[in-house]
């Protein structure tokens, strides 16, 4: 699940590793989630440390009764010199990274900043930690942020990082449904991109029905 909205979100600007709160959208995002995921009945949480993921995983908390475990690895990209930046600022700061960027290649490294290889190595061994923990028929839920949670989507189904354009990305409170078929192995996904809508019933299926 990626985190609720935060004032960064709504302005555009790189927020990487910086501790940004969700804003007051992002607590009804976050509000309205909870309840329909704690009816799947999670026995476990996982929650990425920078505070706008460990606030939207208290309303998971309130509705499961259950505590959350922080990890450093399941962060956003380190997004180093363009934190704080706007992608306009992005650009004229950074013009050939920035059109790099724009053509989907990470090939030139900002100062401080993350590729997309960093992430994935990571990110993955940390989403495996959570699903070799579950036993067969649990279930269990991670918030996270979403450029990562893009890549090591990538990475955790055996999908070429080059696909990650052909993925819309993961709106704030929204969440990504993957299903284990056998026990340390193949990993199907199951839905993309789901949410609940303050103030209306969540629209997610059951696995069979998707």
């Amino acid at each position: 699940m990626r985190h609720g909205r935060t004032a960064w979100n709504a302005t555009g600007r790189a927020q990487g590793h910086a501790d940004i709160d969700i804003d007051e959208l992002g607590h009804e995002q976050a509000a309205a989630a909870a309840p329909y995921l704690a009816s799947l009945g999670p026995v476990a949480l996982w929650c990425s440390d920078l505070a706008r993921a460990r606030q939207t995983c208290v309303y998971l908390e309130k509705h499961t009764g259950l505590t959350a475990t922080y990890d450093a690895r399941l962060r956003e990209f380190d997004v180093g010199a363009r934190q704080g930046l706007t992608m306009p600022e992005f650009e004229e700061a950074f013009p050939q990274e920035y059109a790099l960027w724009r053509q989907g290649t990470d090939a030139v490294r900002l100062p401080g900043a993350e590729v997309d290889a960093d992430v994935v190595a990571r990110m993955v061994p940390a989403l495996r930690e959570c699903l070799d923990s579950l036993a067969a028929g649990e279930t269990g839920i991670v918030v996270t942020h979403g450029a990562s949670l893009k890549v090591a989507l990538l990475g955790l189904l055996g999908w070429d990082q080059g696909e990650a354009p052909a993925l819309q990305g993961v709106a704030n409170c929204a969440w990504v449904w993957l299903e284990e078929l056998e026990a340390g192995g193949r990993l199907r996904l199951v839905s993309y991109n789901e949410s609940v809508r303050p103030g209306h019933a969540a629209p997610l299926a059951a696995p069979d029905e998707v």
